[in-house]
């Protein structure tokens, strides 16, 4: 506390006398759909339900402000836009990757650092041709464009890129893209889990680091569902870090992208996203630990591309009360229990009532630790015989899954029991938080659109945006 003191009065000192040194570390945070909601009701959960009176370590750093996200076409933005304007500065239309509206591509700030001497490395718990990470290095009208995104990547100036899975890899007819050929021939080398990492020759080319057996090709599975063997994002920062502190131990831009605290929150899957939101919250450690030992060197900048779900702390079934202890009983996403339930039901197996009461009571402690009334049950009881008995099941269509409608329905009731609000399985046009600290963390107190967080952090390190 008393370094982050001193940092924070020299920070203020700087501003004041308009000087400041520039940053060789720079390190950029984007929790993906995460919103004010979402960090407070990590923050919520935190203090009531692992009595820890700590806030996230990002609510902790000496600046914090916020963030509008509207595109150039909607006051609700898509990633892509949103990723956009968080890597160059620029609006562009939803669905529309690195480029402005005329789809002219504009330059991102990783590459204006690139071209001034520093190493980059772009990370996410989803697919790293995903638009969040293919905005810092990607130029394309459609974020689908997964195949024409992973051939980008070979001129692109990314030295590390990891993530889930690649996409863009076959067409639609199941042909061989060229995406793996162009980069054998390119000396772009990807790792299959961290023991292939570890035995790759790291003195040249490009590094894509991915999961060894991707859970999905879009997210690296959630933290809640201990998927053994999965990439976790500490892990990413972690193997990231010690690459470029190798490859440019003189500066050096990392962009760590929490992608799975969106896929969360798309599903209204309010346990889910506050475990990921810890998860984040111990990749940004790594950060925060570097720039203690390197505080004069070291800005770290942390925000969301948008917000997801309009959550909520407390909602109209519950008044003023707040039942997060409800949640720590959760030990399955609603994705991995939905595909249970799809996986029953392709098996046409015998499942009764009884045998879904045990599972929803082992792995989300309804009626041990969640009380459900007569009623409740009753009407969960008749939801499970709709889809297992009458086989009458209309799944539940979100941006990344279709979800069984009796784990729409399990779910549902949860975040109902548990006092969390949503507006939408969408995005919502909400402000986002934007959290500082290290040199040029002055620069972050008066924020108040997404645009200008890339300027100033290029602003600080000497640099500003390409025209």
């Amino acid at each position: 506390m008393k370094i982050k003191s001193l940092v924070t009065a020299f920070a203020l000192t700087c501003a004041i006398s308009g000087w400041a040194a520039q940053p060789r570390y720079i390190f950029y945070f984007i929790g993906d759909g995460m919103g004010m909601g979402p960090v407070m009701a990590a923050a919520t959960y935190n203090r009531t339900v692992l009595g820890s009176d700590e806030l996230p370590l990002m609510m902790t750093f000496p600046v914090a402000s916020q963030a509008m996200t509207y595109s150039a076409s909607t006051p609700v933005t898509d990633s892509a836009a949103a990723g956009t304007a968080l890597s160059t500065g620029h609006k562009t239309k939803n669905g529309m990757l690195g480029m402005n509206p005329d789809t002219v591509a504009v330059y991102s700030m990783a590459e204006v650092l690139a071209d001034n001497g520093y190493g980059v490395g772009v990370i996410t718990t989803v697919a790293p041709d995903d638009a969040t990470p293919g905005a810092f290095y990607a130029h394309v009208p459609k974020r689908s464009m997964y195949t024409d995104i992973n051939r980008q990547f070979v001129d692109s100036k990314i030295d590390f890129l990891a993530g889930s899975d690649l996409r863009g890899l076959k067409d639609k007819e199941g042909n061989d893209t060229g995406v793996l050929s162009l980069y054998k021939k390119n000396n772009v080398k990807i790792a299959r889990g961290l023991d292939e990492y570890k035995a790759l020759d790291k003195t040249s080319g490009k590094i894509i680091l991915l999961d060894k057996e991707p859970f999905q090709a879009g997210n690296v599975g959630y933290t809640i569902d201990s998927i053994n063997g999965m990439l976790t994002l500490p892990q990413m920062t972690q193997t990231c870090l010690e690459f470029l502190e190798k490859k440019t131990p003189n500066r050096f831009f990392m962009m760590v992208e929490g992608g799975n605290i969106d896929h969360a929150l798309h599903g209204n899957d309010g346990g889910a996203a506050i475990i990921e939101i810890f998860n984040f919250n111990e990749a940004l450690k790594i950060a925060y630990d570097f720039y203690l030992a390197h505080p004069d060197e070291t800005l770290i900048v942390v925000t969301a591309d948008h917000d997801t779900g309009g959550m909520t702390v407390g909602n109209g079934a519950n008044g003023y009360k707040v039942f997060f202890n409800y949640l720590k009983a959760q030990k399955v996403s609603k994705e991995m229990f939905s595909d249970y339930c799809k996986g029953i039901l392709k098996s046409r197996r015998v499942y009764t009532w009884d045998d879904m009461k045990e599972y929803l009571e082992e792995n989300l402690g309804f009626w041990s630790v969640i009380p459900l009334k007569e009623k409740e049950t009753e009407k969960l009881k008749e939801a499970f015989v709709k889809v297992f008995d009458k086989r009458e099941s209309k799944d539940q269509k979100t941006l990344y899954n279709d979800f069984n409608s009796f784990a729409k329905d399990v779910f549902s009731l949860l975040s109902t029991k548990a006092a969390i609000g949503w507006t939408t399985t969408g995005h919502s046009g909400n402000p986002v938080p934007v959290y500082a600290i290290g040199q040029g963390a002055e620069k972050f107190m008066q924020i108040n659109n997404n645009i200008q967080i890339p300027a100033r952090i290029l602003e600080s390190a000497g640099y500003e945006l390409k025209k």
